[in-house]
């Protein structure tokens, strides 16, 4: 497989998307390409992974140097998996030295890390601040202990609030936290103790995201034998309203479906970069990217990962060229989850006239030239985006 022919860049913001594939153990509803030390044995290490990303990094900034479009300064990275904070500070310090050593970074670049609270501590903020990270992503989950449980999270449920205020005492200016909320076993007071931690943390920005039991998942098979119940979808809905109200109380403002910001500033430039069709790379194993409507996705085992960038090349396991009607249904997608909605002028006849539909249904409004979703269209974004697109 030679890979991906690749097209121009789109002219917008260009990203960089990190993946590491390393954990500690397994949360039960995590489909993501991750491995824990024992599923890799000594096929892949940590060491093994950064050689080969620098590897990777290395040969796309000189198939992108080939392009007839300059390859533009990178306005954001981010670092996710996985936990990259199983790298420690020295670690993902290297991670940032190997992406300036192959790539120019803007000046502003927002330069974005995932943690998770059991492996960080005020020294390992205070490391990455000095490397040049700027923003610090952390999964709490929950405050409850019977609900970290069932997601088998193993930090105890005051780490992350802790580690928050550690971040910001290292002088990071923009943490998040991440919420699941609808987890069996999950009460309104559990919610609520979550939501109280959050504004305690004093962080300016919260993602929140429904429980979704991924097949082929521990989660999946303790529902399917009737241990735990299926999440119920009112009450996901009444469960969003509430984390809604309370954020916005406290003075954080929607800005996507899933993700509230205390201002402008603090909203993530990188996943924006995403939701408005920008171009990024994907370094690391299963890491998918996207540059000048060409899609392409990493080989995913972290050692054939390896294996692969050795031999040259970019270490795709495949790719595809988007065609017009594949980049409208992503831009419709995509474009309705934001707060600043979708321009009316992006959609075909059929759409427009969905659109109208949509509006007459309480599900949007149309604000000058945008079609933006109503309260009770973000509780139905997915059926709002099926209706634009299937009349």
């Amino acid at each position: 497989m030679s890979g991906p022919v690749l097209s121009d860049f789109g002219g917008g913001p260009f990203g960089i998307y990190v993946h590491v594939p390393f954990c500690a153990t397994r949360c039960g509803y995590c489909d993501f390409n991750t491995y824990t030390a024992g599923e890799l044995g000594t096929s892949a290490s940590p060491q093994s992974w950064l050689d080969a990303l620098r590897g990777e990094l290395a040969t796309a900034a000189a198939q992108f140097a080939e392009l007839p479009t300059a390859t533009p300064e990178v306005a954001t990275i981010f670092v996710g998996g996985g936990t990259p904070s199983l790298l420690g500070g020295a670690g993902l310090s290297s991670v940032l030295d190997a992406v300036r050593a192959n790539f120019t970074l803007a000046a502003t670049a927002e330069v974005t890390t995932e943690s998770n609270p059991e492996s960080t501590s005020p020294e390992f903020f205070e490391r990455l601040r000095a490397a040049g990270f700027t923003r610090i992503s952390l999964g709490m989950q929950s405050a409850a202990a019977h609900v970290l449980k069932v997601l088998d999270r193993t930090h105890t449920p005051g780490r992350a609030v802790a580690a928050a205020k550690e971040a910001r005492a290292a002088g990071f200016d923009h943490v998040n936290l991440d919420l699941i909320y609808g987890t069996p076993g999950e009460r309104d007071s559990d919610l609520d103790a979550s939501l109280d931690a959050v504004l305690e943390a004093g962080v300016d920005h919260v993602s929140a995201y429904s429980l979704i039991v991924e097949d082929g998942t521990a989660l999946a098979r303790r529902v399917r034998r009737g241990e735990l119940p299926a999440p119920d979808d009112d009450v996901l809905a009444a469960r969003y309203e509430r984390i809604d109200a309370r954020l916005a109380a406290a003075g954080l403002t929607w800005y996507e479906v899933s993700n509230w910001a205390a201002s402008e500033a603090a909203a993530c430039r990188h996943n924006l970069g995403y939701w408005d069709g920008g171009d990024w790379l994907g370094a690391g194993p299963g890491a998918h990217s996207h540059v000048g409507g060409v899609r392409w996705w990493n080989i995913k085992h972290p050692a054939r990962y390896a294996d692969r960038v050795t031999v040259g090349g970019l270490p795709a396991a495949g790719w595809e060229t988007l065609t017009a009607d594949e980049r409208y249904t992503e831009r419709v997608m995509l474009a309705v989850r934001l707060r600043t909605g979708l321009p009316v002028e992006d959609l075909d006849p059929e759409g427009l006239a969905a659109a109208e539909r949509v509006i007459a249904d309480g599900l949007a409004t149309r604000v000058a030239d945008r079609l933006i979703l109503t309260d009770r269209g973000r509780l139905l974004a997915d059926g709002v985006v099926r209706q634009l697109l299937v009349p």
